[in-house]
């Protein structure tokens, strides 16, 4: 690559991973905010994040934000940068919570802004040990039991039936 053009056209090296990030960023946010429009209870909404998980593993995508925070203890100005760039995937953790638990009345008691700060770092940290470890088989198996955490979710959600005029159910 020309050094010359990355400069010309973006300024710095940091700039130009930057845009990358937010090419890639962009197009799997779309994506998944597509798929997110299926997520109506705990189950689907972990089914979803397992999904995005394998993907983003398989992809090396989540490994390029990993790696832009890594580089950012060394250039202090690329973690705002990074920090704004994560900010979406706050709020899309905190759409897919909602839509995930909205039909259990779950949503209002959960504190979404923190259980989406958390669903991000944990991802994160997930991704980051996994590319250390060489080895997804714990994130994976995390995701196993979420999944049957989920399933007993959905069996407490049992709507209460109405009843008719006559007091029967």
């Amino acid at each position: 690559m020309n050094q010359a053009l990355v400069f010309y056209h973006f300024g710095t090296v940091a700039e130009l991973l930057l845009a990358a990030l937010d090419e890639v960023s962009a197009r799997r946010l779309t994506r998944y905010r597509t798929e997110l429009a299926e997520v109506t209870d705990p189950g689907s909404l972990i089914a979803l994040a397992t999904k995005v998980f394998r993907e983003d593993i398989d992809s090396g995508d989540i490994a390029v934000l990993a790696e832009m925070i890594a580089g950012s203890s060394s250039v202090p100005e690329l973690g705002a940068e990074v920090a704004k760039r994560i900010a979406p995937w706050k709020e899309f953790a905190s759409v897919a919570i909602e839509s995930g638990f909205a039909a259990s009345g779950l949503a209002s008691l959960l504190p979404i802004g923190t259980v989406s700060h958390a669903a991000v770092a944990l991802y994160l940290g997930l991704e980051m040990l996994s590319h250390l470890e060489g080895d997804r088989t714990a994130a994976t198996s995390l995701f196993e039991q979420l999944a049957r955490l989920a399933a007993v979710l959905d069996v407490l959600n049992v709507p209460a039936k109405s009843t008719d005029k006559g007091g029967t159910q």
